[in-house]
């Protein structure tokens, strides 16, 4: 989620579980509800014969002053049968409060991917999740801050690509590449992407947001830099670039969530400026649910117009 969506879900589903399981069940109850926010446990369907696989490797980051950070990454099914093929990466950037792993366990991009490579129905590609705080519940709005060491839309476009392609048999270019995110994480994928409009192919945001958030601990009180990390401001500056480049913006937010009005008055302006892009309205809300519901649109989207090896 982003800080503008904060809500006090958690403390009441663990109101609700004190009065059903008492003491005794809360713990697990508790562990459950943050993995999964309600859901089961993904898992693939019985027609899915060969599943992705799950990594967890540590990038040391110039951007973020030397830090180390976790990324997960998901090898798509048949990666290691096809020892010379080629695949896109689809960067994945989360919310806030929010973690990598929820786009595996709730939104469950890993089995959404195995089904619709078993149908046939979209090109494998690896998944690329990082971590884009020093804590669950910090906030950095995958921005570059005016701390030392706060780079972490760098940290995304360069050292996080850098690492992926390093490790793993991608397609090494802005053809292979997509960045999509939900909420603070859909408002970040646009805004690298506008910042480094050589590095990605693909643009996805889901139910993000085009205005930086004013946080004095990220933007401190400096106008200028909130205008340069406002999507909705930079995108005039790199519309060129990006129609050159053939970039393709795909975005949506549910009728219910409170920046929708946002979303489409925003939509207005890739339209404007001859942006390839689609917008798309679904029924919902700023939650899991829609996520979860949109996850299949969202992978075809960007898979279907990613390079494939």
């Amino acid at each position: 989620m982003s800080r503008r969506h904060v809500v006090a879900l958690g403390a009441v589903a663990l109101a609700c579980a004190f009065a059903s399981v008492g003491f005794v069940g809360v713990d697990r109850y508790a562990r459950n509800y943050w993995l999964y926010r309600g859901f089961p446990p993904p898992h693939d369907p019985a027609y899915v014969t060969q599943a992705g696989t799950q990594e967890h490797i540590k990038v040391q980051s110039a951007a973020l002053g030397g830090r180390s950070q976790d990324v997960y990454v998901y090898l798509p099914p048949g990666y290691s049968d096809n020892p010379t093929r080629r695949y896109s990466v689809v960067y994945l950037l989360h919310g806030f409060p929010g973690r990598p792993l929820a786009f595996l366990l709730t939104v469950r991009m890993g089995v959404v991917e195995d089904e619709l490579v078993a149908k046939n129905l979209a090109q494998p590609v690896i998944l690329a999740m990082p971590f884009g705080s020093t804590g669950t519940f910090t906030d950095k709005e995958w921005a570059n801050g005016v701390g030392r060491g706060e780079g972490w839309a760098t940290f995304v476009a360069r050292d996080v690509v850098h690492a992926i392609d390093s490790r793993y048999r991608t397609i090494p270019d802005r053809a292979g590449r997509a960045v999509a995110g939900l909420s603070e994480g859909g408002y970040g994928a646009l805004n690298i992407a506008f910042q480094h409009p050589n590095e990605f192919g693909v643009v996805e945001s889901w139910s993000g947001y085009e205005h930086a958030a004013k946080i004095r601990s990220i933007f401190g009180q400096d106008t200028f830099k909130l205008a340069a990390n406002s999507p909705v401001l930079t995108l005039p500056y790199v519309a060129r670039r990006l129609r050159r480049e053939k970039t393709f913006i795909w975005f949506y937010t549910g009728r219910g969530d409170q920046d929708a009005r946002e979303n489409k008055s925003f939509a207005a302006d890739p339209r404007r400026l001859r942006v390839p892009h689609d917008f798309l309205e679904p029924s919902g809300g700023h939650n899991w649910a829609l996520w979860r519901g949109e996850a299949q649109a969202a992978y075809i989207a960007g898979s279907r117009r990613l390079a494939s090896g």
